[in-house]
């Protein structure tokens, strides 16, 4: 558990949290390199659909970054992010995988240490929660498929090899 490094997708809106990123690279200001940063046009425009299908393709956690609140340069997209990041903590919550493996966080595209910050404490949280239970129980099913493939795979070579001699 503690080579875990794990996969974190951060969800942040083009005006203030993506520009605050932008502002933690040009200060290189040191964060973990897990991060993975899908820039939007603003929070509002998550889907809790969205937050579940990056834990389904293997994130151990994810994070939505948006403009403070009342700043929000689409008004209230803030707002609307935060009652689907709530949502989608209780579905998280009611499926077993944990609603504290999701979190938002509000930011000004001039607070770039706040971004680098908000990106460690999230890494030490997830590495202490561990991997994804998703991941878990993809597990056995990826290593079947693979029995699969290699079992086929030299069925194919025995029957090239017959084929030859004859």
């Amino acid at each position: 558990m503690e080579n875990f490094e794990p996969i974190i997708v951060a969800f942040c809106c083009h005006f203030c949290a993506y520009t605050a990123a932008d502002l933690a690279g040009t200060m290189r200001l040191q964060y973990p390199p897990n991060i993975r940063i899908i820039r939007i046009p603003c929070t509002g425009k998550v889907d809790v659909r969205h937050l579940l299908e990056a834990f389904e393709k293997g994130a151990d956690g994810v994070y939505v970054a948006g403009c403070l609140e009342g700043d929000c340069h689409y008004l209230k997209g803030n707002f609307r992010a935060k009652k689907r990041v709530t949502l989608a903590k209780q579905i998280l919550e009611d499926a077993g995988i944990g609603g504290d493996r999701l979190e938002m966080y509000n930011m000004s595209a001039a607070m770039g240490p706040r971004f680098a910050e908000v990106a460690r404490e999230m890494t030490e949280k997830i590495r202490k929660l561990g991997p994804s239970p998703i991941k878990k129980s993809a597990e056995p099913k990826a290593q079947s498929a693979e029995r699969k493939a290699e079992s086929a795979e030299r069925k194919a070579e025995s029957a090239e090899g017959k084929g030859h001699s004859a």
